[in-house]
């Protein structure tokens, strides 16, 4: 990874930032609760993808069609991750497999 490859990821996150910024409060509110959840157990490439912006694009949608955060995904945030990760390896995956002494059981 060169210098090129850190500063275009920067102005990339702090565009992703000014994004979530633009959006309301209660929106805001919950998609940092998403955020933190995906960073604690979600998938391995979630800063690789495209699974961050592609939330951000889904409440744009919700806030221009007048909608609730919690009438797109629901009351359970955790089940509204969990069903966004269900097919990706994950790092509760790996620290499973670490656990369980089986390392094949942690792959998907």
């Amino acid at each position: 990874m060169g210098i090129h490859d850190i500063v275009e990821g920067k102005k990339q996150w702090r565009a992703h930032v000014a994004r979530v910024k633009a959006l309301p409060p209660d929106y805001r509110i919950v998609y940092k609760e998403i955020q933190r959840y995906l960073f604690k157990v979600g998938p391995i490439d979630l800063l690789d993808g495209s699974l961050l912006s592609g939330i951000i694009d889904f409440f744009e949608e919700g806030v221009a069609a007048g909608k609730g955060v919690l009438e797109l995904i629901g009351d359970d945030v955790a089940a509204f991750c969990d069903d966004l990760i269900k097919d990706s390896r994950t790092y509760a995956d790996i620290y499973q497999g670490s656990i369980s002494g089986k390392p094949g059981t942690a792959e998907k």
